[in-house]
Formats: structure tokens, sequence, C-alpha cells
């Protein structure tokens, strides 16, 4: 997957494509009926299949400080569209300038003279432009002017419920991790390189591998039975941590992971943790050999959610 940064980086080579936009936070269920139903047209068409995103997420921007937990940071979007089989993935810069440009003008700009699309898929909530103003209808005028087809997907159902990113955030926020996996179609996960922590959990016997999230929020916290891969053929059963060491009084959001029998060197890994069951919310320690202590417990719980032995 060839990734554009900016619509001043599209080339002679990007254009005449079949495209679609939006968020795509957490490449749930509904947004893979997008994606598929963008890459059949593409093939069909001889082009080449384009997403296109926008960071941070308009809702980052308009929020400030309190935006809605990110499932996905962009590393693991691009991941997960490129292991679906997209072609191009076209990243705007969202800011002021983007904010304000009016809804007939994003298009010109960016459907007609940058990418000119063949066609266009879009979600059905899709809106854009200035104060949202633009919407299908729109769309479709700009689509007979200019030539290209336009086509809205339907929304996406599991046992009679719209899948959405809102939908998740919800589940994993209340730990029903199970919930999810029919909306995502995978277990819920996060990625990230290694990096070198305060080696308290290692004091206390249970080194962990630290991973910054990149994230200002956070969808789950707390303590959870979960996989690891990038190690290796097969997923390493772990425990993972989520959340903000109150115990060190950090206000940064960190996953921490205890992989069971294992001792190899992680730094600089890369590697994807995988949450499998939630064990408990995290909880308020005033020393680390209460914290040690609580460890332990959870690691059994773990191990036992796992199916494996202690």
């Amino acid at each position: 997957m060839e990734i554009i940064r900016g619509e001043h980086n599209i080339r002679p080579r990007h254009r005449q494509c079949v495209a679609t936009i939006g968020n795509f936070d957490g490449v749930h269920r509904g947004h893979q009926a997008v994606l598929r139903a963008l890459m059949a047209q593409a093939q069909s068409l001889g082009a080449a299949s384009t997403v296109v995103v926008f960071e941070p997420q308009p809702a980052e921007y308009f929020t400030g400080g309190h935006p809605p937990a990110r499932l996905t940071r962009l590393r693991e979007k691009a991941a997960l569209l490129a292991g679906l089989g997209i072609e191009q993935l076209l990243i705007m810069p969202f800011g002021a300038n983007l904010a304000s440009r009016p809804a007939e003008s994003f298009v010109q700009k960016l459907l007609i003279d940058g990418l000119c699309v063949r066609g266009l898929i879009v979600g059905d909530d899709f809106k854009f432009g200035s104060h949202r103003r633009g919407d299908f209808d729109l769309l479709k005028r700009s689509a007979l002017e200019h030539g290209f087809f336009i086509r809205r997907a339907d929304s996406f159902l599991t046992a009679g419920e719209r899948v959405s990113s809102t939908s998740i955030r919800a589940l994993l926020r209340d730990g029903l991790l199970r919930d999810v996996v029919p909306m995502l179609g995978r277990r819920y996960s996060m990625s990230g390189r290694v990096v070198y922590g305060q080696q308290r959990g290692r004091e206390m016997g249970f080194p962990t591998a630290n991973l910054d999230l990149h994230r200002r929020e956070s969808p789950l916290s707390g303590i959870f039975a979960a996989k690891v891969r990038g190690l290796g053929e097969v997923s390493s059963p772990a425990i993972a941590y989520v959340g903000n060491r109150p115990i060190l009084e950090s206000s940064k959001w960190v996953l921490e992971v205890h992989l069971f029998d294992f001792s190899a060197d992680l730094y600089g890994r890369h590697i994807d943790v995988e949450f499998v069951e939630k064990i408990r919310d995290d909880l308020p320690f005033t020393d680390f050999e209460a914290l040690a202590r609580q460890i332990a417990l959870d690691c059994a719980a773990a191990r036992r959610l796992l199916n494996i032995d202690a």
C-alpha cells in the first residue's frame, strides 16, 4: 500500500482512482463492508482503491484536550487497511484550513482536481466540509456534473445493532471484550514499539514490556489476560495493564505487558497486544508491596483464563 501524505503529494499515478473518505477508526466490520465494495469497484474499472483519512481526526481537532479515545492510531489503521488489500492511503492533515473549507471546494480540490476520481463510495452517515454541510446529495450532484459514480454503503448490523466506532468504544470502556469481537471481526488489540520504562515491574519480580500508546486517551483500562503477536509464529500468553499508573502519579497512558515464561530482550521490538479477557479495573495502591501481591493474583487469574499451567 502506498501512503500519500497530503493532497500536495498527489501524483499522476495516484489519479483516476476509486475512493472512499472517513475516519475508519478501528477498521471495524462496517468499515470493512465499505472497503470490500471499494475494492470490487476499483478492480472492475482497473483503478486503484484509495482511502482518504484525516490526521488528526476531526473530532480530536474540534474537542481539543478531551477527544474521543482512539480505537486505532494511524500506524495501526494503516496496517489494517494494507492487510485488507487497499492500494493507496491518502492522509489529509486536518487543521484550520481544512476545517473551514466549504464542501463544494472540498469536492473540487480533492476529488476532481486532485484525485480525478472515477468513483466514490461513502458510509451512510458521511458528512464533510465546513460545518459538515456536505452530504450525499451534494456528492450526487457533483458526480453527475463531473462524470464519476457515487455509492452510499448501508449500515452494517450485527445482532440487529449498527456497528460503529462509538458503540465499540462503549463496550471497551465497560470491559466487554467478547462483545467487541463480532463488531471488529477480531479481538481488540493495540500495537507499538517496546521502550524503556522505570523498571518497577522487574523490581517486583514481574518484568514488563512497556509500550507508548501515542494516545491522549485510551478506549479501555485495567488489567487483562492477553496474547502478544510479533515474537514468533505463534502468539505468546501474557497479562497486560492499560492505565496511567496512579501509584506513580502519572498522567500518561501506558501499556505494560508481562509475558509468561518468556525472558528474551524485547527493547525496540514492535509487538501487537491482543486483549482476551478483562481481569479487573485499575486500583489505587499505597505501596509497591501491596501492588506486587495483587499482580501475583492477577497473573494467576490470567493463566487460568488463557488455559496455561502456573
